[in-house]
């Protein structure tokens, strides 16, 4: 379990999140919609830790986020963002591994190396073992730091969830590779120690593959549920300021929306 109490977070003299707060669990993949700054990234950022929240707390499991070393919190807490840029030329094998640095001192061992090879096939990213990261594109680059941020939580630990943070991952793919990346994100949520969330901007890629909804809008929370409960005509419409169209899957298994 992930949760946030009363999150406040605020850059010079303006708050972004408002006393923000919400329970994640476990084997669920959880999505946060919202309009450009609403306070989705923000929000991620005060979640994975890699920001404190000027007031509230966050808490894994039973304790306080505040309370784990970095170190501790890198063996069970990954964040995936836009790709990163690496500076000198780098092999993508060594690239996926950096994913297992917290898990091991000096060199990898046996276990590190059959993780890195089992993301690398997870991802079909194997070919470019060899190739340097920085001749990739800008697709093949985020399937590579998929590799490497699975790497980091791929097993599971003895004491403690794994936690997952998203923050905007289909940056620079296609839509095949969005809903790729979408699928095996909800196979890798479904072990029941992962909890997993993630920011997106597509409204119909939400509605398909999340298991609840987060939509935020100034710094605070719309609504928080189901697709049903959240993906309503009346909250997108005070939310985006645009009015959508539902229109139901023809077997009942969902629906989809359309925009005017």
């Amino acid at each position: 379990m992930l949760q946030a109490r009363e999150v406040v977070y605020r850059v010079g003299g303006r708050t972004l999140l408002h006393g923000v707060s919400a329970s994640f669990e476990a084997g669920r993949l959880h999505l946060i919609v919202g309009p450009n700054g609403a306070g989705k990234s923000t929000f991620v950022k005060v979640l994975s830790r890699l920001v404190r929240p000027h007031a509230g707390e966050v808490r894994y499991g039973d304790l306080d986020a505040a309370a784990h070393s970095e170190h501790d919190l890198a063996r069970r807490r990954a964040v995936l963002s836009q790709a990163i840029e690496v500076a000198f030329p780098l092999p993508v094998r060594d690239l996926v591994m950096m994913g297992r640095y917290p898990h091991f001192r000096g060199r990898p061992g046996r276990l590190d190396e059959e993780v890195c090879d089992e993301v690398m096939r997870f991802f079909d990213v194997q070919e470019m073992s060899a190739r340097s990261y920085a001749t990739l594109s800008g697709g093949e680059k985020q399937r590579v730091n998929f590799a490497r941020v699975l790497a980091q939580v791929w097993r599971p630990l003895p004491d403690s969830c794994r936690y997952l943070f998203l923050d905007e991952p289909l940056t620079f793919l296609d839509i095949r590779h969005q809903i790729d990346f979408m699928k095996k994100v909800r196979a890798f949520v479904e072990h029941h120690d992962v909890v997993a969330v993630g920011v997106v901007h597509d409204l119909n890629l939400a509605a398909r593959f999340a298991d609840r909804l987060l939509m935020i809008d100034d710094g605070r929370i719309v609504a928080f549920g189901t697709k049903e409960d959240v993906l309503t005509p009346a909250h997108i419409r005070t939310t985006f300021h645009v009015d959508p169209v539902v229109v139901r899957e023809p077997d009942g298994s969902g629906f989809h929306l359309i925009f005017h």
